[in-house]
């Protein structure tokens, strides 16, 4: 299988059984992924079965994840940029960031990243359990395509809580923003602006870009739910 082709089916588990069904029969091991324990067991089971982080993650939507970022970045001149959710380093081919910290629940995909840019001495991966962690900041924290994957109560407002306290400047959200319900188990759709209102007050929201390719249920891997929210501190 090359690997346009793996990037093109690993983006297939978000659209649906037929999709699913279609993607287990071409990636050997796949059949065996489902949620099953929690959210961080199905991303290491996803990345360690051969998939990748999604639609979203490349493409045109990549694209524009990244002329907003890139933007802002050089805009505001920041320096240090940290991402909660690194993934598999796909969105990351595409960013202008002076330095880089990638945090992943996945071993795996810590991993592949890694690997992926070795010969790039700006970014570094670490893993969200590890104590460097919990002490990383940087002058804008970033959370692209993650909060609507955070399905378990305690673990979102962790997460959440991680977020916050890791940015120095600012704060960039990449997610759906209401409540609703979703076929898939790895998938919970949250108001996380009432979160961060009721537990990061101090934060106010900056900027809301809404995404020129919005959700169609007829073209799921060629759309998305998820808007760009950026807050600074008040």
């Amino acid at each position: 299988m090359t690997e346009d082709l793996r990037q093109t089916v690993g983006q297939l588990p978000v659209i649906g059984p037929i999709a699913k069904s279609i993607y287990r029969a071409i990636v050997p091991g796949t059949e065996k992924l489902q949620f099953s324990s929690s959210s961080a067991q199905y991303w290491e089971d996803r990345y360690s079965l051969g998939g990748n982080s999604g639609a979203g993650s490349y493409g045109h939507l990549a694209e524009f994840k990244a002329r907003i970022l890139n933007k802002f970045v050089e805009d505001r001149g920041l320096q240090s940029v940290i991402e909660f959710g690194s993934g598999d380093g796909a969105q990351l081919e595409l960013a202008r960031y002076p330095a880089y910290t990638g945090v992943d629940v996945s071993a795996r995909a810590v991993e592949l990243c890694r690997s992926r840019f070795k010969a790039d001495p700006s970014k570094r991966f670490i893993l969200a359990s590890s104590p460097e962690a919990s002490s990383a900041r940087a002058e804008l924290a970033m959370s692209l395509d993650v909060i609507y994957h955070l399905v378990e109560d305690s673990v979102y407002d962790e997460y959440m809580t991680r977020l916050v306290s890791a940015a120095e400047k600012f704060i960039c959200i990449y997610s759906s923003n209401a409540a609703r319900e979703s076929p898939d188990k790895h998938v919970r759709h949250r108001v996380f602006t009432d979160w961060m209102a009721n537990n990061a007050p101090t934060w106010k929201l900056l900027s809301k870009i809404d995404n020129p390719f919005p959700e169609d249920p007829a073209r799921p891997s060629h759309t998305s739910w998820a808007d760009f929210y950026f807050f600074h501190k008040d």
